[in-house]
């Protein structure tokens, strides 16, 4: 556990229910006229892991920048524990970041990398140790402080970017897909060490990602962006559950789309109709909530179709139903450890509930791909 040579927040002062950061109304326009981040505000609360998440190009990593004071706003505010950070550059701010490319020194020990920062700041050889010593043991690399990066793994080396970051002590640690290089049983293993070690720092984090289940994963709360807006915001399970817009339903998970026309708690599609809890021009079905069989009993929606394709993928088996001629259906179920209960070409009903629908009320004309190919 972290001792006093590495502070930490102060939960219990007056100034705690603060926000430790502030986004205002951020734009950033560049030179040809891109627009890379239009009008974002967010708050995040001391303590908290927030996640921007978004696919490339989106403005995510360029928010992030912003926050960082590696990119100038054209226009809104930063502030940071309520300081405004307009004309603080990045070397003065109470932030760290921590890339995806860790930029240790190669020719420095883990102690002496952890150390740099510490150094920097002048501080007694004594708090110089004690820091580094709680920063090693806080991502759990106490007895590696004399080797040098080339003699670690990758999650090492990430680990130790983390303590350097940590060391520095700062209000907001700031972190740009920092995991994007590692493997994916790698990936897994740092996405719990990052928050255990986040829990444990009691610092609070800003993560970027475009990986989904990465910000799920270990996420407080997420902000979804996309053409350099925020779509919604809220935890991992209301995003899923509750999606505000069919790019976030899209881009989280899997789904089921029907758009159509809304009259007495029926959704016409043309070609089918749905009983849907609510008004609204797409009905969104997550694939779980589908059920499928041979005869399916109860439903407020059922429906015939064809079994496309069959696709086991681990714990769960994946279903394509095909409804009439241009309309398929998705659901999967757990395993179990059973083999498939339906083959492609056989006929079958595949159902859900209406508390199974949430309906979106935006246009289903609407594109959910990014903008611009700004930088992200």
């Amino acid at each position: 556990m972290m001792t006093a040579a590495i502070d930490l927040p102060d939960t219990t002062s007056a100034g705690a229910t603060d926000p430790d950061a502030q986004l205002r109304d951020a734009v950033k326009v560049y030179p040809d006229g891109t627009v890379a981040v239009d009008g974002v505000s967010f708050d995040v609360a001391r303590g908290e892991f927030f996640s921007l998440l978004g696919p490339s190009g989106c403005g995510k990593s360029t928010t992030l920048r912003m926050v960082a004071g590696l990119e100038p706003l054209t226009s809104g505010q930063v502030r940071i524990r309520g300081e405004e950070m307009h004309d603080r550059p990045a070397h003065r701010r109470p932030t760290n970041m921590v890339f995806q490319r860790l930029a240790l020194f190669p020719h420095l020990t883990v102690t002496d990398n952890v150390a740099f920062g510490p150094k920097l700041k002048r501080r007694t050889r004594r708090q110089v140790a004690d820091t580094v010593q709680d920063a090693l043991e806080l991502v759990e690399l106490g007895g590696y402080g004399h080797r040098y990066p080339h003699q670690l793994s990758g999650g090492q080396q990430q680990r130790v970017a983390i303590a350097r970051a940590l060391a520095n002590e700062p209000a907001v640690l700031l972190l740009d897909e920092p995991l994007g290089s590692l493997d994916l049983r790698l990936r897994i293993q740092m996405q719990q060490a990052l928050k255990e070690i986040q829990q444990q720092s009691q610092t609070t984090f800003i993560y970027v990602t475009h990986d989904q289940t990465e910000a799920m994963t270990m996420s407080d709360r997420v902000a979804v962006m996309n053409r350099g807006r925020i779509e919604q915001e809220g935890s991992p399970d209301q995003l899923y559950t509750h999606p505000g817009t069919r790019f976030v339903a899209t881009f989280i998970g899997d789904t089921n789309l029907f758009d159509g026309t809304y009259r007495d708690g029926q959704l016409d599609t043309g070609d089918l109709r749905l009983t849907v809890p609510a008004a609204g021009q797409t009905a969104c079905v997550r694939p779980e909530r589908v059920a499928v069989a041979s005869e399916l009993p109860g439903f407020s929606n059922i429906f015939d179709g064809i079994v496309a394709d069959v696709v086991f993928q681990g714990p769960t088996i994946r279903y394509v139903l095909r409804l009439g001629s241009d309309r398929t259906l998705v659901a999967e179920h757990p395993t179990n450890g059973a083999e498939p209960a339906l083959r492609p070409g056989d006929h079958a009903q595949a159902g859900f509930p209406v508390e199974a629908v949430v309906m979106l009320t935006e246009p289903p004309a609407e594109h959910t791909e990014a903008r611009h190919d700004s930088p992200q």
